[in-house]
């Protein structure tokens, strides 16, 4: 089955070799709590066509950070199915979906997520060295050029602003041309006015790749630069558009 996924050759590429398409059906998701078993996603269904960006929005546990996690393969549901591509994570090993978000999945965290023992490059380099993409430091450099960071390459993520620790990460999640992105409140650390310069990389980018994008966010204005919104609310798409 994976082998219907193949990664991007390059980001000049018009017909891209794998069209990134993301969809869920019937996802549930139920926690054991001291209270009882908890629904934190009930029966969801929703589709995401290749190239299209998708806001998810909602209340604090709404169970939008869950269902970001489901879509990307990095938990499994109790119940229902995620497809990428008509490939069924549910029903691959963590192998198997650890290879599918190797070379196809990029990601974007609040927190950054950045390694702190290396440099802003190797930060960036690591996702295609796992992936064995060749010319790891050429693409890495490359990227960090196009993210306005070229002169903080050598530096340590301690020494560096919260705004360019997400550059750092947005450049991290966009080297190995991912075929989707999953962003996970990129801008929830940053004060308003680096959060707007954070959003416009984040979309200049994804332009250029032509990535599929799903992002959670509780910034409206990141919310209204996506194609699509759904707003969940006790673990249910309570309104789209």
């Amino acid at each position: 089955m994976i082998s219907h996924l193949s990664p991007k050759e390059n980001s000049s590429d018009t017909t891209a070799s794998a069209i990134a398409q993301v969809t869920c059906e019937l996802l549930t998701k139920t926690v054991d709590t001291p209270e009882g078993p908890l629904t934190i996603l009930d029966h969801l269904t929703l589709e995401v066509a290749a190239g299209d960006s998708l806001a998810i929005v909602g209340a604090s546990g709404s169970g939008k950070s869950t269902l970001l996690g489901l879509l990307a393969g990095l938990d499994l549901p109790s119940s229902g199915e995620v497809f990428i591509n008509n490939v069924c994570l549910t029903q691959l090993s963590e192998d198997e979906r650890a290879s599918i978000r190797a070379k196809h999945i990029g990601f974007i965290f609040q927190s950054f997520q950045l390694l702190p023992q290396l440099t802003a490059l190797e930060n960036v380099m690591l996702p295609l060295e796992l992936a064995d993409i060749p010319d790891a430091k050429q693409r890495a450099v490359s990227i960090m050029e196009q993210v306005g960071l070229s002169h903080r390459q050598q530096q340590y993520p301690k020494v560096l602003s919260g705004g360019e620790q997400q550059r750092v990460a947005i450049a991290r999640a966009y080297a190995t041309h991912p075929d989707i992105l999953f962003a996970d409140e990129p801008t929830g650390n940053l004060d308003t006015k680096t959060g707007a310069a954070i959003i416009d990389l984040l979309f200049q980018l994804n332009d250029q790749e032509r990535a599929t994008l799903i992002l959670v966010t509780h910034d409206p204005k990141l919310a209204a630069r996506c194609a699509r919104q759904i707003t969940l609310s006790e673990g249910r798409i309570v309104n789209a558009s």
